[in-house]
């Protein structure tokens, strides 16, 4: 079973491809600095890292908001859904509230049914 994934930025992406991103755009320092870990700051390498990063949930989840924040950045998602604010109106116009004597006139053959008797 296969699913894509479309809204997943990192879909597609190793961790290995993440870490040499952020190097080349940040440097071991900066990434350092946004993630304190040892295998950053302390002779950092590409093979210490992703062996740290495997094992440990929470910094590769913080790594991967750092790729995130700072190479995959996306545009803000335009809203499809318009909302029209008509002040100028009065409530009753907002909420298509009819006067009393025209619900009175336009419902008078509607009747309700009766869920007492059975058919």
């Amino acid at each position: 079973m296969h699913t894509t994934q479309q809204n997943n930025p990192l879909h597609g992406l190793t961790l290995q491809a993440i870490i040499e991103q952020l190097v080349a755009k940040l440097g071991w320092p900066k990434m350092a600095e946004a993630v304190p870990i040892k295998c950053f700051s302390q002779d950092p390498s590409l093979k210490s890292s992703l062996k740290f990063l495997r094992s440990t949930p929470w910094a590769r989840e913080q790594v991967e908001k750092l790729y995130l924040s700072e190479i995959a950045k996306q545009p803000q998602a335009k809203t499809t859904t318009q909302r029209h604010v008509e002040a100028d109106k009065p409530v009753a116009d907002k909420l298509s509230v009819r006067p009393a004597s025209a619900s009175k006139e336009q419902g008078a053959d509607f009747v309700w049914p009766d869920l007492g008797k059975k058919s």
